[in-house]
């Protein structure tokens, strides 16, 4: 019997080489930047030396978890980085599939292809370059918006530095960035419909909107609840590097989050165990919440991503 199998494997291997050769690359940068790295997780539960290295660092068990949790700004940072991605998951989660259904609705391919263009085309543009944008038009002396309050009449506000204006700047930047990007997936699904449930819609003499509420969205919430379950796990994973662009002396209050502080703690103090402790837990966290949703997406919508 052992034999027929290993007989049977080298022949499915045989058959099928060429798509085990183009899935090789693939499998080999998963292992190289996935799964090697997770020998150096147990730095979280060494007090890490560079000098000493892995092995020759000693035990110090939850130490650094430990020390985490009893940090003076722990409280703050958890709520600024929860607070944030929630916002941002509620505020950013519609939108992508409204626009696809928008785009849907539009016939004319050239016009579509343009539209679809030029909401891709933010996504592109790196994270300083933004943030150098944002600088520019929220300038309290130049800035578009500050003009066209002092053309009302209103005094000029430095929004970088409030850390009220933070959070609507990040969300609403990160809407502008991503919202085109992330409606592919929702016009492929699009794409998949059969045309004969709009021809029998119009036959019917379904207007748009129904068409949309009894065609479109249906076909629609399979995906936007996968995606939504994958968003829910990243709500202690915010964007580090923006973050830390559009971070002031003025904004920290709001702007200070783990993903921040890991970076000035790890990188400015070298406290490298510390900082992969902090990683060890959110990563935990992301892990429950995804578990947790998915569940519950599972009963609710029969929804699941397994």
């Amino acid at each position: 019997m052992e034999k027929q199998r290993k007989k049977k494997l080298s022949l499915i291997i045989k058959d099928n080489w060429q798509l085990y050769v183009l899935i090789l690359p693939a499998v080999i940068y998963f292992i190289v930047f996935n799964y090697l790295p997770m020998y150096g997780i147990q730095i979280a539960f060494r007090d890490y030396k560079a000098v000493s290295g892995i092995q020759g660092s000693p035990w110090v068990g939850l130490k650094h978890f430990q020390n985490f949790f009893d940090a003076y700004y722990f409280k703050r940072l958890l709520s600024n980085t929860l607070l944030l991605n929630l916002y941002s998951l509620l505020c950013s989660f519609p939108i992508p599939l409204i626009l696809a259904i928008l785009l849907n609705q539009i016939k004319n391919p050239a016009r579509k292809k343009f539209i679809q263009t030029s909401i891709y085309v933010p996504y592109f543009i790196s994270t300083v370059v933004l943030a150098g944008m944002l600088y520019i038009f929220l300038s309290p002396t130049n800035g578009i918006f500050n003009t066209l309050r002092q053309t009302l009449g209103m005094k000029p506000v430095d929004f970088m530095s409030s850390a009220s204006a933070f959070r609507p700047i990040y969300i609403i930047s990160g809407i502008w960035q991503s919202a085109g990007w992330g409606t592919i997936l929702y016009i492929a699904s699009l794409a998949g419909v059969d045309t004969s449930l709009y021809e029998a819609a119009e036959i019917d003499g379904a207007s748009i909107l129904q068409k949309i509420r009894y065609i479109d969205i249906p076909s629609l919430l399979p995906v936007a609840g996968m995606v939504f379950i994958m968003d829910c796990g990243k709500l202690l994973s915010s964007n580090t590097d923006k973050a830390l662009v559009l971070q002031t002396p003025g904004n920290i209050p709001t702007s200070d989050i783990i993903g921040v502080y890991v970076y000035n703690v790890g990188l400015g103090s070298g406290q490298f165990s510390y900082t992969a402790a902090i990683g060890i837990f959110i990563n935990i966290i992301n892990f429950v919440l995804i578990l947790s949703v998915n569940k519950l997406s599972k009963k609710v919508s029969n929804v699941s991503m397994f």
